[in-house]
């Protein structure tokens, strides 16, 4: 059951903050593929400081953005742990110079701001002596030898024993993350692709989960018993059934990498946050802090940006639901919670008007948002004793567009009422 608040969200951000900050490389796959030893990997332990970390700031910075929520890497696929932890040496308390409880500062500065406190956790774990025990359903490949030695076992030889050690250890991990920091409301699972449902100990496991929160929301990477869907990269085209979330990268790279300027614009993003909440979901957009603690200036500009848009649009976003079609309107759009106000995303300039098809209400008055300017608009066609609307169209010019994205409110004559049909023959003036 997904708690109201996370609905009713539309915007988290995502960490990505581990030891491959160091040399700025990939998260865990650059040595899981090969592109670096495994050695290599981990001797960036010797390097993460932490030394300019400051968890208020990154809650400042986050709840300036617009977020109501965060999520952070706790721990990824390379077992490195992010928390003091009692159940292996492998975390950045005891093996790094930073010596610091970076869940602790994180979840005390966030939760402090009111921002809902998500952790993200890695069920697999690439540095387990006991991981690699079983193949994914029990399934032993034709060529075990083939597999990769941090996930499988390459001699064709499956150890249970080992592999329920395994689960305790997460268990028992989850157990300090779910206990120690105050309210968790999030999990945010990863890795649940190399185990299946009966393997993970589901549904059993995600009952020892919410005994220590009833109200805890947990992701959709676990082998289907999660709460909600997690889109990542690409935008759906089809909206997903029930609540959703679509987790993206600011430039190409969930963690911080110095060599990747391929960065979104920030229109873009705007543009990618209207898309997500006019199908109802939510967006989580990922930072990736350097091993330092700080947040590239380009990745801080594009947060502080969506936050100065959405404080100018607010009404717009938060306490609305998922928009009109795009048969009706060529944007994205959001409707007041009494239905009674719609509202029109114009992402580009308009030439004269802007086109609204289908609706069977009269409108009353067109504002845009962030002017309070209002707008005329004139119905061409319509078929009234057959109940076809007419099309509306709004005039809009260059001049009363935003920098980045325009908001239309249009206040409705009741309850938004579209027309689906295909139109008719008149047969009758």
């Amino acid at each position: 059951m997904v708690q109201k608040w996370f609905e009713e969200a539309k915007l988290g951000i995502f960490i990505h903050y581990g030891i491959y900050a160091v040399n700025g490389i990939a998260e865990s796959w650059s040595f899981y593929n090969g592109r670096i030893s495994y050695e290599d990997y981990m001797k960036q332990l010797d390097g993460f400081t932490a030394s300019k970390f400051d968890a208020g700031q990154w809650a400042e910075l986050i709840e300036n953005s617009g977020a109501k929520y965060a999520v952070l890497t706790t721990k990824h696929h390379d077992g490195v742990a992010l928390w003091d932890t009692g159940f292996s040496d492998l975390n950045v308390v005891d093996k790094t110079p930073a010596k610091r409880d970076i869940v602790k500062e994180y979840a005390e500065a966030i939760t402090k701001r009111g921002i809902k406190l998500g952790l993200y956790y890695s069920l697999i774990d690439w540095s387990h002596p006991d991981y690699p025990s079983v193949y994914e359903g029990g399934r032993v490949p034709d060529d075990p030898g083939a597999a990769n030695p941090f996930s499988y076992p390459t001699d064709g030889i499956q150890d249970e024993e080992r592999w329920q050690r395994f689960l305790e250890f997460n268990n028992n991990q989850l157990r300090e993350l779910l206990t120690n920091y105050g309210k968790v409301d999030l999990m945010w699972f990863d890795g649940d692709w190399e185990r299946s449902a009966a393997q993970w100990n589901l549904p059993a496991f995600k009952t020892y989960l919410t005994s220590f929160n009833p109200e805890l929301i947990i992701n959709s990477r676990l082998q289907g018993h999660g709460d909600y869907k997690t889109p990542e990269q690409g935008l759906p085209i089809t909206r997903p059934e029930g609540p959703w979330e679509f987790c993206t990268t600011i430039n190409r790279s969930w963690g911080y990498v110095p060599t990747d300027n391929h960065y979104k614009s920030l229109n873009q993003i705007i543009r990618m946050f209207c898309d997500c909440i006019a199908m109802g979901g939510n967006m989580l957009l990922d930072i990736g802090p350097r091993e330092d603690g700080t947040i590239d200036k380009r990745q801080e500009d594009i947060l502080l940006g969506l936050g100065a848009w959405i404080r100018t649009h607010e009404e717009a976003v938060y306490g609305t639901g998922e928009g009109i079609h795009t048969r009706y309107y060529l944007g994205g759009s959001t409707v007041s919670k009494d239905r009674k106000t719609l509202y029109l995303f114009v992402y580009d300039n308009p030439k004269e008007s802007v086109c609204l098809k289908g609706l069977a209400n009269k409108i009353n008055k067109i504002t845009v948002l962030h002017s309070g300017k209002e707008l005329t608009h004139e119905i061409h066609g319509g078929v009234p004793w057959f109940n076809i609307p007419g099309t509306a169209w709004i005039h809009m010019t260059p001049e009363d567009a935003h920098e980045n994205v325009t908001v239309l409110k249009l206040e409705l004559d009741g309850e938004l009422d579209m027309y689906g049909g295909s139109g008719a023959v008149v047969t009758h003036n």
